[in-house]
This record gives structure tokens, C-alpha cells and sequence, in this order.
């Protein structure tokens, strides 16, 4: 497979920090495909992130390489990011219709006009009901689940090649949850988007991915296509984040025995 980007060694320390939030880290993310990142807390996953999105706070020690199969991509215009919290994407001043067409225009050589045209379209292609209508309305307005999709709109209203979400449905019911992993599914079909998708849901990173990177310690401990690894995962830790996910099939958890 084509790759777009491949991390080489990739050690990134924040400052102050005692300690890499990532640490040596080698990985090819392949274009068109659908990789997932897991692992607990703290384990690097939102740093691997922030570094392909080019998202790092000013001051990080970053080691080793990104490097693009491309010129380097643009944040906003050739990568689009989708956060955990809608509120961290969504002006509470602005109408939804505003943060849209701001957002066309900074990337795209739009007029006012074409630019809400579009903003309407990209609400319809994320299925907010009454697109025409819901431009006109605020973030607070509409629901959790609502709100992530418009996040989502504002992250692939340039046609970004790379969509990262970043714990995207983390803040979701389980339902919600699972449309918005259809959602994108869907968009990364119909657009030939890459997407990365950072969750500490083993489960949920296997019904959306091609491949499964786990991380443990800031550390990428294994890799592979995701039916493999969640039927046959290698690693202790890989196993011991399988066994804690509940099955809502029956009172007991993934991996132990009835």
C-alpha cells in the first residue's frame, strides 16, 4: 500500500515533562486505510496525533521524523481534526453557519454566497436535519451527538486528505457512539479520506478500522489488521484491554469464561 506518512523514531517531550509522552516510535499510516490508536490514558495516543495534525504546543521537544509521501500537509486545509469535546470546536458566540463559511473561506477561494451554499451542503453530507435551518442556529442548540457532527463538517469542509478523531466519541452513548463511527465509515468511503482514529475502545477501534496500532507507556507495542489482532492479539497488554471490555451480550467481560 501507498504510504502518506511514516513515523521514524518518533520521540516527542513536552515541556517540563520527566518523561516522553512518546517515545521511539515507528509507523507507517497508509493511505485510504482506516488506522486506529488504543491504549490507556497517558499512553501517547493524543500525541501521536497532535504530531501528524502538526497540533503540538509550542515549546515540545520533538526527535526523529515525520515524514510525507507529499509536500507537508496544512492543518485545517489538507488535515482536518476532530476533539473529544464539540465545545472545544464550536464557538458558543457564533452561529453554526458562521463557524462554516469562516472556516471555507480561510481554506477555499469562495465568495460569501458559494461559501453558506457549501456550509449547507456539508450539513446535509453529516445528516443534520433542515441544513438551511440549522445554520442559522447556535452550537447549544442542538445535542451532543448533533454538535459532533458539525465538528465533524468543520473538519472536512477543505477536503482534507488525512481526518484525525481524537476521541472523537468518547463523550457519546454507546448509540451515538456507534453512529458516528457509521458516519465516519461513510465519509472516508465516499471522500478516500485516511483516517485516524485515537480511542481507548478496543472494541470500537475493530468495528471502524483496517489496522490496530496499541499503545502502552508512550510505546507502540503491536500492530496489525484488526480482525487478527482483537481474534489473536500477541501482546499481554493487547489481551489485558480486550478482557476489560464489558459484553453487553451477558453479565460478564470479554476473555473470561462464563
Amino acid at each position: 500500500m501507498t504510504s502518506l506518512a511514516t513515523c521514524d523514531r518518533l520521540t516527542v517531550r513536552y515541556p517540563g515533562a520527566a518523561r516522553p509522552a512518546l517515545a521511539d516510535l515507528t509507523l507507517a499510516l497508509h493511505a485510504g486505510e482506516k488506522l486506529a490508536v488504543v491504549g490507556e490514558s497517558g499512553s501517547g495516543k493524543s500525541t501521536l496525533a497532535r504530531a501528524l495534525a502538526g497540533l503540538l504546543p509550542v515549546g515540545t521537544a520533538l526527535s526523529g521524523a515525520i515524514r510525507w509521501s507529499g509536500p507537508p500537509p496544512r492543518p485545517g486545509r489538507d488535515i482536518g481534526t476532530v476533539f473529544q469535546d464539540p465545545g472545544a470546536s464550536l464557538d458558543p458566540l457564533l452561529t453554526v453557519g458562521a463557524h462554516l463559511v469562516e472556516v471555507l473561506r480561510a481554506h477555499l477561494p469562495l465568495g460569501r454566497a458559494e461559501a453558506r451554499a457549501r456550509a449547507a451542503a456539508l450539513l446535509a453530507r453529516v445528516h443534520i436535519p433542515d441544513p438551511e435551518r440549522a445554520l442559522a442556529a447556535w452550537p447549544h442548540q442542538f445535542s451532543g451527538g448533533q454538535a459532533q457532527r458539525i465538528a465533524i463538517a468543520l473538519a472536512i469542509a477543505a477536503g482534507p486528505h488525512l481526518l484525525v478523531a481524537d476521541e472523537a466519541t468518547s463523550a457519546l452513548d454507546v448509540l451515538v457512539q456507534a453512529e458516528i463511527v457509521a458516519l465516519l465509515r461513510e465519509l472516508c468511503r465516499d471522500a478516500g479520506m485516511t483516517l485516524l482514529f485515537i480511542t481507548h475502545d478496543i472494541a470500537l477501534a475493530g468495528t471502524l478500522a483496517d489496522r490496530v496500532a496499541v499503545l502502552h507507556d508512550a510505546r507502540l507495542v503491536e500492530i496489525g489488521p484488526a480482525a487478527r489482532l482483537l481474534a489473536a492479539p500477541r501482546e499481554p497488554y493487547t489481551r489485558a484491554l480486550l478482557a476489560a471490555q464489558l459484553d453487553l451480550a451477558s453479565p460478564r467481560l470479554v476473555g473470561t469464561r462464563p
